[in-house]
């Protein structure tokens, strides 16, 4: 059976400061970040839909709306447990759209966290 894909794109503007780093990115900076949201699946619902593009944006806005316009180091978990990169933001971003939006027929199995128009990290699963 084939698996289908929907993706959704959302932007929002943050600071941090990498932990550790040796350069200028130890100190606080920000980004107009853009993330990216995929959604697979195999079956669609009773009208065609493996996920509803509203449903998907709403989910991932909650996380958004927690990262936007702050310090993300001031943001449990990137307070203490977690630098504050692409590649961890990505990874935090899958676990909590995930975590509202996954169930037996649909899963976020990937996301992509653009810092710059040229430079994302990508977190993913199989």
């Amino acid at each position: 059976m084939p698996t289908r894909d929907v993706m959704i794109e959302m932007g929002f503007s943050s600071a941090h400061a990498l932990r550790g780093y040796q350069g200028k990115c130890e100190n606080t900076h920000g980004h107009n970040y853009r993330v990216e949201v995929y959604v697979r699946g195999k079956t669609l619902n009773d009208i065609g839909l493996l996920i509803d593009f509203k449903d998907l944006k709403a989910a991932t806005k909650k996380v958004v709306d927690y990262l936007d316009h702050k310090n993300i180091n001031d943001l449990p978990p990137f307070d203490k447990e977690i630098n504050p990169s692409a590649e961890e933001m990505a990874g935090y971003f899958l676990h909590e759209v995930g975590r509202q939006v996954n169930d037996d027929r649909v899963q976020v199995y990937k996301v992509r966290v653009w810092e710059t128009d040229t430079c994302a990290a990508t977190y993913s699963i199989d």
